[in-house]
């Protein structure tokens, strides 16, 4: 069975309860994966790396603050909203997906972990009207094609020491779509947090409003 203690390695100061939810993971994404496929089933057992650490790259980079509003834009099973929603309890985060059955799942999810700063909408992006400090997102598509999704959604007002903007987790090299987009992208190696060989070629894109 994948084991949470490759989360626990880079994560010591959790609360019992964040400790207690980062257990349950395992279970709640292998019960709901056999009925709506959201992670590919080889992958299941890697979820904690894969999906749980992956997502907790934007942690190691930006600690958000208490009252700041985050929007996860293509979040499919929940990632990355459900393991930052876990590390910043009193950070509120809007989880949206296009496609129903993955908001069921993180709904679901959510609803059993006892998350009460995470909201699940079956939405587009582009109709969401809510004002937000962050959107964070986990290769949905290119910048190019992402950045028009979220423009006009950030608060003015910064509480980060972190200017307001987005963090998008994203593979391989980036140096065509980020020419591409025309964006004043900043990359960010997670290989510099984690150890792991999957994380070599993997970066937080940073593209502050």
């Amino acid at each position: 069975m994948a084991k949470p203690d490759i989360v626990f390695n880079y994560f010591k100061d959790l609360s019992d309860t964040q400790v207690a939810q980062f257990e349950k993971l395992f279970d709640l994404y292998s019960f709901w994966n056999a009925q709506i496929n959201v992670i590919s089933r080889k992958d299941i057992e890697e979820l904690y790396e894969r999906h749980i650490l992956h997502s907790l790259g934007i942690a190691k980079f930006c600690t958000f603050k208490p009252g700041e509003k985050v929007l996860d834009v293509g979040t499919g099973g929940g990632f990355p909203g459900i393991p930052l929603a876990i590390m910043f309890p009193e950070t509120d985060f809007h989880l949206v997906d296009s496609i129903g059955k993955k908001i069921k799942v993180v709904s679901e999810v959510a609803a059993a972990l006892g998350l009460t700063n995470v909201k699940a909408s079956h939405s587009r992006a582009e109709q969401i009207t809510d004002k937000y400090n962050f959107v964070v997102s986990r290769a949905v598509t290119r910048l190019a094609d992402f950045y028009p999704w979220v423009r006009g959604k950030f608060a003015k007002d910064n509480i980060n020491a972190l200017r307001n903007g987005i963090l998008y987790l994203k593979g391989g090299d980036l140096t065509e779509e980020i020419k591409e987009s025309k964006l004043k992208a900043e990359l960010y190696p997670l290989s510099a947090y984690f150890e792991e060989e999957f994380f070599e070629t993997k970066y937080v894109v940073y593209v502050p409003q």
